[in-house]
């Protein structure tokens, strides 16, 4: 499979530009490998205010953290290549503390890295990030995942069809690459989101700028269900290697009994089993019930932090994230 969506280029650059409430103090890229041969991997990280934590670059859009480019480097370095590489970050940035989230806690790397943490003098702890739902693809994909959903889910999504039937003409249209359509697509998805039970966006440009994105890279499959030539549900999911990615979903508020927003999640998962025949579909962030009617597996997302005893602001915060655990224990 190809690297994660999260972790690429193109993510983090429309990231920088268009998904932060405020500017950063600062942000660069770490490469470990530098310490050895030749950086074919970079942490994108960043310092929200002077002198505050080392963190990944991400926030509330981002639903995994890892390297741009090949780990395959990263998993073949030492404990003490790590060790070297966070003490040439601490000089340069003087990170007293590190936090990297939402992880993937079977990375190559992180263990490695965690213990690099530990020989340059750091205290390290994990910590749960979120539950991530997903569904590898069966053999004869999705009339066979289809099968194996709970009667509770088919027999919801048929009678929503048929609520739609009853409502008046509706269809589903799923767009990608064609801009035309895109710009249609992506005016129906910030109407319905508009008129959906979320708060508004805190950053308004960063989907739109997304979405634009998603289409030349390639990635984008949004789907919009349209009743009376009015859209009523719309989903952003992102296709990156052989991952479905379910990004943003919304329905119209009031409309909960059609259905809709099952009726078309149905629809994206035959799309991207069918026609795209990617091998996985991940509901990426969150325990919602709903999601393990959808999804037959979970696994969690964790974070990594460390923090510098020989410095009073990492001793500072290492005293108050392992008093507090002992506290809450």
């Amino acid at each position: 499979m190809a690297g994660e969506i999260f972790e690429t280029e193109a993510w983090f650059a429309n990231l920088l530009a268009h998904g932060f409430e405020r500017p950063l103090y600062r942000h660069w890229r770490w490469s470990p490998e530098a310490a050895s041969a030749g950086a074919a991997a970079c942490f994108p990280l960043m310092q929200q205010l002077p002198g505050g934590p080392v963190q990944a670059l991400g926030n509330y859009y981002s639903c995994l953290y890892g390297p741009i480019g090949s780990a395959r480097g990263l998993a073949g370095l030492s404990v003490s290549q790590w060790s070297e590489a966070v003490r040439a970050l601490r000089r340069s940035h003087g990170a007293s503390v590190l936090r990297l989230q939402p992880l993937d806690a079977d990375s190559a790397w992180l263990m490695a890295l965690q213990q690099g943490l530990r020989g340059a003098g750091y205290l390290t702890d994990r910590f749960f990030c979120f539950g991530n739902w997903f569904q590898p693809v069966p053999e004869g994909g999705f009339a066979s995942y289809w099968a194996q959903r709970p009667s509770m889910l088919r027999n919801s999504v048929e009678r929503g069809r048929r609520r739609l039937d009853r409502a008046g003409p509706w269809r589903i249209e799923i767009q990608g690459g064609d801009q035309p359509g895109v710009e249609r697509a992506l005016g129906a998805y910030l109407a319905v989101y508009a008129q959906s039970w979320k708060l508004p966006e805190p950053c308004p440009e960063f989907m739109p700028s997304l979405v634009r994105l998603a289409a030349r890279e390639g990635w984008l499959r949004l789907g919009v269900l349209w009743l009376q030539d009015q859209p009523v549900a719309a989903q952003v999911w992102l296709v990156h290697g052989a991952k479905a990615n379910i990004y943003k979903l919304a329905y119209v508020k009031g409309q909960e009994r059609l259905s809709a927003g099952s009726v078309l999640t149905a629809a994206l998962m035959q799309h991207v089993m069918d026609e795209d025949r990617v091998s996985e579909v991940d509901y990426l962030s969150g325990d919602d019930a709903y999601k393990r009617d959808w999804m037959a597996q979970r696994r969690e997302r964790i974070g990594l932090v460390a923090f510098d005893p020989r410095s009073p602001p990492g001793l500072m915060a290492a005293a108050r994230h392992f008093g507090g655990r002992w506290i809450r224990r």
